[in-house]
Order: structure tokens, then sequence, then C-alpha cells
């Protein structure tokens, strides 16, 4: 080794890799005695030995070299690339010397590196002679940095990033030319353009559902909501922030000038893949304007209901519900569980020549053809309220209103289904059973309310395994006796259980997951449960009952997914745990 170890006051004990690993609960006792006694006879080192054996993870040895050297650990899957520093420390260098540059700090002279091996001091001060700034290392795995040379300078943004610092004007005088160049839009446009469409293709080929461009102290950073998961993929220097915000307004027709206030716009982005239609929503914070674009497709269609997640008993009762001429049904779960894409869903199974379908909505996500969309606007007086008033003066058959937010509102849609329509909403409900609750809290009449509803569902999302990347493993005997208690009769004991997870490629973005799936509980409304609703029972009581009268939940539904090796166990908990 080019220099010795710092000791760690936390590893005081630790006086080999082999205790780290021990410590760290990698490695038995007993096995790290063993691989120590191999180390002396057969005069390899101990990561020789661990590698050959294949004994521990790439990620669980960098992580105990890492604590060993004292240098700390980064995930590089998890970790945003600055373009800036990638301009500084050419492809080649980093490719001779295992090295991969994360961020850099001008004022500091500061350049942050990713090394396999951070103790190689050769590399350390070539990097520092190479770029004329001190270096401060990190410990990652070899792998991933092979992997993040070889792809992140091939599609980095290096190029246009410091063609554009260039062209940004110096400290001194930026605050009396920042006005001028927001105004015209003429300043550095083309290179702005190339970082926003940058920007927007690597979100079309992540399968992003949402852009987060956010202003800091020091830079600005750039966040995919994937599979439902914000990841931090890129850093952009502070400097290019208001070009690119108004770049960005521009395209989405919003006022470039206008920086104090919430601003709405949407524009269309195509690739030679697809089409998506973005929706851009401004707001001012402490460090200038944070832009959140949500990425709607155009290509690619509405999933149907068994592709959503529906099957068996819940999506027959659905189904049944569907095809009744009257009645309410409500779609129930937290923002972005995905209650809208299941009304699109339904409403594109039932759409035909021969009915009328009339939505209001906040906002319009799909257009669907054949379905009247309105778009709720407070401004001028149309609100979900008033809509659906109108409505039922446009002589429809199925009326969609987006959400249920007041009396008014759950007034209208009762009387609406009493007079012969069929009618669908949403509801922020955690459970089924927890809808009718709310809708009485709504001061819904308990009799009226009882006539009118016929089936209400909940949703979760959760992110689907990766099945190209699919591995099987047993489970903890704890794992298996809260599905045992959670599944009751719909439990397997007659096969040995074995459960599913992904494996990190590149490919799935390092998560093990590729694409959603949706976990549901139905609960069509029975003369039972009619019965409590016209007693005004707690929703345990209504839950109650309707598992009695076969309803899977949401936790049922997502462990079955869970031995269909579908899902993971830790995907249900993080959405589904109460």
């Amino acid at each position: 080794m080019p220099a010795k170890r710092t000791q760690n006051k936390d590893n005081e004990e630790a006086s080999s890799l082999i205790d780290v690993l021990v410590t760290q609960g990698v490695l038995t006792r007993e096995r790290g005695d063993q691989i120590k006694l191999a180390e002396v006879q057969s005069g390899k080192s101990q990561e020789e030995i661990l590698k050959d054996q294949n004994i521990v993870t790439d990620e669980e040895l960098t992580k105990a070299k890492a604590s060993y050297y004292n240098v700390p650990y980064i995930d590089l899957s998890s970790s945003p690339v600055n373009p800036d520093a990638l301009s500084i420390l050419p492809k080649e260098v980093a490719e001779r010397f295992l090295v991969f540059p994360l961020n850099i700090d001008r004022t500091q002279k500061v350049l942050v590196i990713a090394m396999a091996d951070p103790l190689d001091l050769t590399a350390i001060e070539f990097v520092e002679q190479k770029t004329g700034m001190r270096v401060k290392p990190l410990t990652a795995e070899k792998s991933k940095i092979i992997e993040f040379i070889s792809f992140r300078y091939s599609t980095s943004l290096s190029q246009q990033v410091t063609a554009a610092l260039k062209e940004v004007a110096p400290e001194e005088s930026k605050f009396r030319t920042l006005d001028l160049s927001a105004q015209t839009g003429v300043i550095r446009q083309e290179k702005t353009s190339e970082i926003v469409s940058h920007i927007l293709e690597f979100s079309v080929k992540s399968r992003a559902s949402d852009i987060h461009i956010e202003p800091q102290e020091k830079s600005t950073r750039v966040r995919y909501r994937i599979d439902g998961i914000l990841q931090e993929k890129l850093t952009v220097p502070r400097a290019l922030h208001d070009a690119i915000i108004s770049r960005i307004k521009i395209l989405a027709g919003m006022k470039i000038d206008e920086k104090r206030i919430p601003q709405d716009g949407r524009f269309n982005f195509k690739t030679t893949e697809e089409e998506v239609d973005l929706r851009v929503s401004s707001v001012p914070t402490s460090w200038g304007e944070k832009v959140v674009m949500r990425l709607l497709k155009k290509t690619g269609g509405i999933p149907d209901l068994p592709m959503l997640g529906l099957r068996g008993r819940a999506l027959k009762n659905l189904e049944d519900a569907i095809l009744r001429p009257h009645g309410i049904i409500t779609i129930c779960g937290p923002t972005g569980s995905g209650k809208t894409t299941t009304l699109y869903s339904i409403i594109s199974k039932i759409n035909t020549s021969k009915i009328n379908i009339m939505t209001l909505e906040d906002p319009i996500e799909y257009k669907i053809p054949g379905v009247n969309q309105i778009q709720i606007n407070p401004a001028v007086g149309l609100t979900f309220a008033s809509g659906l008033r109108s409505f039922l003066r446009q002589d429809p058959n199925v009326i969609l209103v987006g959400e249920i937010r007041d009396q008014e509102t759950a007034d209208l849609a009762i009387q609406a289904s009493l007079t012969g329509h069929l009618v669908f909403s949403t509801l922020h409900t955690n459970d089924a059973s927890g809808a009718l609750p709310r809708l009485l809290d709504m001061h819904a009449e308990p009799f009226l309310l009882a006539s009118s509803m016929t089936c209400i569902a909940a949703q979760r999302v959760l992110r689907r395994i990766d099945e190209k990347n699919k591995e099987e493993y047993i489970p903890e005997p704890k794992i298996l006796d809260d599905m045992r208690l959670v599944l009751g009769s719909l439990f397997p004991e007659s096969r040995e259980i074995k459960l599913y997870r992904g494996r990190p490629t590149s490919e799935n973005n390092n998560s093990g997951y590729m694409g959603r799936i949706a976990i549901f509980e139905v609960l069509p409304v029975s003369e039972k449960i009619s019965r409590l609703i016209l007693e005004r029972k707690p929703a345990s009581d209504v839950e109650a009952v309707a598992k009695d009268e076969g309803m899977i939940t949401l936790k049922q539904d997502g462990y079955l997914k869970v031995l269909e090796g579908v899902t993971t166990i830790e995907e249900v908990l993080r959405v589904g745990q109460e």
C-alpha cells in the first residue's frame, strides 16, 4: 500500500480488513479466522482471497475498505454528477488512474473524485497537477467507476456547460446584465437549449414521470422521479440556472420576466422514439425559481385494468359495478397513487359511440377520443360543483368528477347517481372503508349515500421487479410469520416459500426495479354495508364486514404479488404500512 491508513476511533479493534467485515456483520468470526489462516498459508492478501472465493459482494468489500482506510464511501449509482467536474479532468486520465470526478468547487479549488484505491497517492498527485485543484478522494466500487467513465463522459453535458459558463458575465457585472438577458432571451440561447434538450432526453430514456430543477446556494440540482422515487442525477453550475429556467419558460409560453409568483404552462417534446406532453410549474424559492415538469406520454395508450394489477374477485367486483347504469364508484388513495390512471382505464373500457361521457378534471392528463373532457377553472367560476351542475343539462350517461372535495360536490354527485347517471370520482382516503365516513363528514345524507354508492376501490402504486435481472432468495422466518398473519387462509402452506428481488444494473438505474404495478382493495357496497352506512358505523366495522364478504385488503394484495414474484416485500411495506 502506498500509504499507511489513519486509525479510526470507531475502528480501534479493526487491525485488518477481515476485522472490519466481521465488525460490520458481513463475515462470521470463524470465517474471518479461516481467511486469516489462508493469508498466512498462501501468501495472498486478504482482499485477493475474498475476491478469489467470491465471499463478499463488491459493494460490501468496498465499504469495508472505506472504513479501514478511513476514506468516506460513496454509492455512485445514487450520486449526482457535476458536468463542470467532468470538463476539468480528461477521460484518458480518468481511465488511466480509475478515478471519476463527481463535483467541483472552483472558489475553494476542490475537486471531489471517486477512486477504487483511495490510497493511490500517484493518482491523486497527478490529478492535482493536471487540474490545479486540491483532490478530495472518496471510495467507490471499481466496476461502477469503469461504468461511469464509459457512460457519463459520452453522455455528459461538460462541453455545453463549459461553453455556456464562458458566455456568462463575470460576477461583478452579472447584476447589470441579468435583466437584459432574461428579457431578450438571446444570451447563451444556443448552449442553454442544448442543456435543456439533454435534461429532457435523459428523462425520456430513464422513464421518468417528473423532472425537478431546483436552485441551491452553490449549484442547481436536477432530480428525476423514476418509478415513483426521486433520484438526483445531475448538478449544473449555479450561474446557468436563470438561463435554463428562462429557456423552459419560453418553451412553455410563460412570462420570463415574472419571477415573484407561481406560473403554469405546457409544451411538447419529441424524440426519435416518442412524443411527450410536458406540464410545467414554476415557484419562487429562497435561492431562485424552482421548476417541476410532469411528463405525459402521448404514445403507448392507456393500460387496461388487468395491466394495472387488478385481477380475480377484485376485478370482477369492479367490472360488475362499471356495467351498472347508475351509482357512484370512487377510487381512493393518496396523491400519486395512480387513481387518475385507473379512472382513465375504466372510461376507456366503457367508451362507445352509444353513450355520452363527460369529465371534469384538474388537470386533464390524457385526452381520450370520444370523451368530452373539461378542465376546471376556479378563476372564472368553473369548479367541480358548478361544472357538475351544468353537466346534468348536457344529457350525460357517465360523469367523471376529478375529486370530491366538499359537501356541495358530494351532494351533486349523489343526486346525479340517483337520477340515473353513472358517476366516477376520487377521494383522498387511505383505504376503501374510510371513504364512507369521509363522505358522511361532508354531511352527505346516510340514506342517500347507502342507496347511491355501488363500489369503492383503494389503491397504491409500487415498483415491479426487473424481470430480466430477477433472482430468488429464502426469506427470514419473521417475514414469513408476518405474511402468514396478514394473508391468513390465502397463505400457501403447502410449498417452500421463495421470494424474489431484482439485481441492480445500469438498465434499471441500479434499483433492481423496472416499471410499476398497483395493489388494490375493492369494496362492493352490499346490503350489509348499506346498513352500516345508515347506522353511521366507523370504518373499522365496514372493513370487518367487507373482509367477511371476501374483500382482499391492500396489504394482502401486495403480499400475493410478492409471492408471485411481481414485486418485493420492501415495496409493499414502503407503500402499504399503516
